[in-house]
């Protein structure tokens, strides 16, 4: 359906009350513009006539209209999505992945699970993954949602990546994921306790650790058990003003951090037990 906008210039002394008049007699919002005109909208040429012929009548005013483009919203919602670079990495929409890429592509639509490449954390997790992940390493992904950081991780090299994850449900959404990335024979989501399964699924090269930071505090000696001689933890899912609060912790269990990213107010470190 195209709907027609109705722009009404009003003086400041009656733009209120004449705001909530076309609010009533059209029953749809009202925007205020920057320049003072209210614009409200009409679903008809035939509301948009009885509207105009209202105006002149209660307000000795009128308006001018523009028929608005019809939108299909169903797909329009698409545009605010795009794909995004990390280094070698790309991360697309199942719309816009490139077939013909070369290097790393990692396709994930937004769903259910947390994790879609659109949210500061998850973004510091994907750049730092991207520098520090090695070919061949062992991936754990401690909190996985979507399984975005287990699907980077073997897509630039990893050989094999293990999400834990408590929500069954993003376990579904991940191993979809996995699936649609070709990846499936490499990752594996498990379900349960972070703390509990890690240093039995481990050890490897590389952890992320994408959750709130006092969980990320408490999980620390199970993350060192998880890792490695020299393996490297990430840890993201906090926002740059808990940095300080996060790098105590780490130096009061002999974690050295060796990269950091910072993101649309969100934070993240790399850091060795």
């Amino acid at each position: 359906m195209s709907w027609i906008s109705l722009q009404v210039a009003a003086p400041a002394e009656r733009r209120e009350a004449l705001g909530a008049w076309l609010v009533a007699h059209t029953g749809q919002a009202v925007e205020e513009r920057a320049d003072g005109t209210l614009m409200a909208f009409a679903a008809t040429a035939a509301d948009a006539d009885r509207l105009e012929q209202a105006l002149r009548g209660e307000w000795g005013t009128s308006l001018t209209r523009a028929e608005m483009p019809e939108v299909n919203w169903v797909e329009r919602w698409k545009d605010g999505i795009p794909s995004r670079r990390f280094g070698r990495l790309v991360v697309t929409p199942s719309w816009l992945a490139d077939p013909a890429h070369v290097g790393p592509q990692v396709i994930i639509d937004p769903e259910t699970a947390f994790g879609t490449g659109e949210h500061g954390s998850t973004r510091v997790a994907l750049a730092l993954l991207e520098r520090h992940v090695q070919p061949g390493d062992r991936m754990l992904d401690l909190g996985s949602g979507s399984g975005i950081l287990s699907i980077a991780a073997v897509k630039l090299g990893a050989r094999r990546a293990v999400g834990i994850e408590v929500d069954e449900d993003a376990n579904e959404v991940a191993e979809l994921n996995a699936t649609r990335n070709g990846v499936a024979d490499r990752v594996e989501f498990l379900f349960g306790d972070a703390a509990q399964l890690a240093p039995v699924v481990g050890p490897a090269e590389i952890l992320c650790s994408n959750i709130l930071r006092l969980v990320n505090v408490a999980l620390l000696p199970e993350i060192r058990a998880s890792l490695v001689p020299g393996g490297i933890a990430i840890f993201s899912g906090m926002e740059h003003t808990e940095a300080p609060a996060f790098r105590a912790a780490l130096a009061a269990q002999r974690y050295t951090e060796i990269d950091e990213e910072i993101d649309a107010g969100w934070w993240g470190v790399a850091a060795r037990p």
